[in-house]
């Protein structure tokens, strides 16, 4: 093809920024057009690209603007857009899983077949350079005869332990093998072809709301050939490892995926000691060789050419180029979808019984009648808070994306709605009967002016919406990040402002400090009935183990803490805040209008102590390094700079000093106010405490 190949995007939420800027790497490739039902997240994502916007499927098929469609929604959604773009002439690139099982999936092959268009599976890890390397090599002989390979998956799934609970991969639990499960399939049957399962077995079962169990492991055992294979897929608080390991009669080959990093173990003929030492000295020299290869890599592209972006890069590279000669990547085709998507249907049928069943939904006996109103009530603190009101006897209203959430042993009590934040007479509709909204939602934003839409708009669109459906109290969940908390000689309370100007703080603090300012505003000017909570560093069942208010995460065995980690944090648990939020919303609660108050538990322990105590009561040592906050300001002043003037990025905020020194909380609380005022009363006892935010908090998930 002469000309360049039109893509278009289907779904712009989170994997669809990884499609884009790989796409955008590739040569003879062009992305026009973003579509997705959220117009607002369309249109974000279109304005990096210079692409059209769709709110449909079948209004981007009649614009004519694409060649060819990525889809990248949930995959319940997937065999029916796919088959409906094959239909319009458009080839498909569909993100795995492809479907929700082998049939399904070879319903697109053939539709696919029979419109004369490509269907490619996005098998994303078959087009890292490393496992180019591998696969070469072991065709090439280099490895001898391969008798056993193991392939791993092992990376902590938070939302099994702390949600959200209504996403579709929690839905069932074979829905977490066929999220995952496509990745260590296709490098199966990409290396070895046909692959026969002869084993599963389910481990470390979690319990999601309802008592409703879902694994967190899975061990498969499998032959292709003469080839023994063992897939194992763990998603507990671990170490990461996603591995490939090939053993051969001449060498044992290692794939890391996560970093493409391939080393390769080999005999050598030197005698006694210098035998293993040669070993290790060789597999030393390649270690060095590609760390630093993969840093050079990462440092010359400013980290837009880490390992999972290379991996798409490397997959549309061979899908875009082979079609450019009218032909297709065997790894991507249809073919290759049908097989991997089969096994995993052998491997759901291997399971045992009980590990794919699912707590039936208490009936419901009688309809909600809600008085009170979470916005974000399938979050962590929203759903203490949902529970802690209907222990109270109160019924709920609960805003979510979907009419599902996780309160299914509460029909009785809990109705959950799906609400447009962006549509004032939908939020005004929804509000009606209610006497309370409690607005827990937050935006994830990287520029000012998408907070400014996403989180600050959205709080007074919310502000607004409750005027108008005349609810007597809104309370506000706004952050005590806002704060200059950087001075350990100014004890905050209530009475303490944040910063005049607040445009050299990081996008989280500001933006919910704007949203306060928005609010009160409308609480001065109209009298809208707000009060504006602060939690501190919240902990406690379902509640992370890597939490960012403590330090920067290296995975779940490694955490720089924010400073020297010595001073008493502002930890408070998720059951206090949700009581303190209660007290803030009754409807005759005095004093309270227009009225802030910092919910921080009693001083109790530090960062060092928290640490030290997840170690003596779950017997997990993580290594804690002291962060020195002038090296991380510098640091993030180089990252500023470079993404500035090198990758030309706008609307980029470069926190100051005092901003990371905040960080560290260096500033004690003062919570006396929500304690004299609504008579809040948070755990005061530090072996209580421990216990409620550590050991039965599920941390590790098991």
């Amino acid at each position: 093809m002469s000309k360049d190949i039109r893509i278009g995007l289907i779904g712009a939420g989170y994997i669809a920024d990884w499609h884009a800027d790989a796409l955008a790497a590739t040569k003879g490739v062009t992305i026009t057009a973003i579509c997705d039902p959220r117009e607002s997240a369309a249109r974000a994502l279109a304005t990096q690209h210079g692409a059209d916007v769709f709110t449909s499927v079948d209004k981007l098929i009649a614009a004519q603007v694409c060649d060819a469609v990525h889809i990248l929604t949930p995959p319940n959604l997937h065999e029916s857009i796919a088959t409906e773009c094959l239909n319009g002439g458009l080839h498909v690139l569909v993100e795995k899983p492809v479907a929700e099982s082998g049939d399904a999936t070879r319903r697109i092959a053939d539709a696919a077949q029979a419109a004369g268009r490509m269907f490619a599976p996005g098998h994303n890890f078959l087009g890292l350079p490393s496992y180019v390397a591998m696969k070469d090599a072991m065709q090439a002989g280099d490895y001898g005869r391969i008798h056993t390979a193991e392939i791993l998956w092992a990376l902590p799934l938070a939302p099994l332990r702390s949600g959200p609970f209504n996403l579709w991969l929690l839905r069932k639990p074979e829905n977490l093998l066929l999220e995952l499960g496509p990745h260590l399939l296709a490098f199966a049957h990409d290396l070895f072809g046909p692959v026969e399962i002869t084993h599963a077995e389910a481990t470390h079962p979690a319990l999601l709301p309802g008592d409703d169990p879902r694994p967190q492991g899975f061990r498969v055992l499998a032959r292709a050939g003469h080839v023994n294979l063992t897939f194992t897929i763990t998603m507990v608080e671990t170490i990461d490892d996603r591995s490939v390991t090939l053993r051969g009669s001449s060498a044992r080959a290692r794939l890391d995926y996560a970093a493409d990093t391939l080393t390769v173990e080999r005999e050598n003929a030197s005698d006694l000691v210098a035998n293993p030492l040669r070993r290790q000295l060789d597999l030393s020299e390649q270690r060095l060789k590609v760390g630093f290869r993969n840093a050079w890599t990462q440092a010359r592209s400013l980290n837009t050419r880490n390992p999972y972006a290379q991996s798409f890069r490397g997959m549309d590279a061979a899908i875009y180029g082979a079609m450019a000669e009218g032909r297709q990547d065997p790894r991507f085709s249809a073919k290759a979808a049908v097989d991997v998507m089969s096994s995993i249907d052998a491997i759901i049928d291997a399971m045992p019984e009980d590990a794919k069943q699912v707590a039936r939904p208490t009936v419901q006996t009688r309809k909600p009648q809600p008085t009170a109103m979470v916005i974000g009530g399938t979050g962590f603190i929203g759903r203490a808070l949902t529970r802690r009101l209907v222990e109270l006897g109160q019924d709920v209203r609960v805003v979510s994306r979907g009419r599902s959430g996780p309160f299914p042993d509460l029909p009785d009590q809990v109705e959950t709605v799906p609400v447009d934040l962006y549509d004032l007479d939908a939020l005004t509709q929804a509000m009606q009967g209610i006497d309370t909204v409690y607005n827990l939602a937050r935006a994830m934003t990287d520029t000012w002016e998408d907070a400014l839409i996403h989180d600050v708009g959205v709080a007074t669109r919310i502000g607004m919406a409750c005027e108008q459906a005349g609810v007597k109290r809104l309370v506000y969940t706004g952050t005590i990040a806002s704060y200059d908390m950087s001075d350990p000689a100014v004890t905050i309370t209530e009475a303490t402002g944040f910063p005049e100007d607040m445009t050299d703080r990081n996008m989280y603090a500001r933006s919910k400090a704007e949203c306060e300012r928005q609010l009160l505003k409308l609480h001065a000017e109209r009298g809208l009935p707000v009060t504006i909570a602060r939690p501190g560093i919240v902990v406690g069942a379902g509640g992370p183990l890597q939490h960012w208010g403590i330090g920067r995460w290296h995975g779940a065995g490694a955490v720089r803490i924010w400073g020297h980690g010595r001073n008493i944090l502002p930890f408070v648990l998720n059951d206090d805040i949700a009581d303190g939020l209660i007290a803030m919303g009754q409807a005759d609660a005095p004093l309270v209008d227009g009225q802030s108050f910092n919910l921080i538990g009693e001083p109790m322990m530090s960062a060092r102590d928290y640490f030290d105590a997840i170690h003596a009561e779950l017997g997990a040592r993580i290594r804690v390094f002291t962060g020195n906050l002038d090296v991380f300001y510098a640091s993030d002043a180089v990252k500023y700079y470079l993404k500035k003037h090198a990758l030309r990025r706008t609307g980029l905020v470069r926190p100051s000093r005092a901003d990371w020194q905040s960080r560290a909380h260096f500033s004690p609380f003062d919570n006396s106010r929500p304690k004299a005022v609504l008579g809040w009363q948070p755990e005061t006892d530090r072996n209580r405490f421990v216990q409620r935010a550590i050991t039965q908090a599920g941390l590790f998930g098991f």
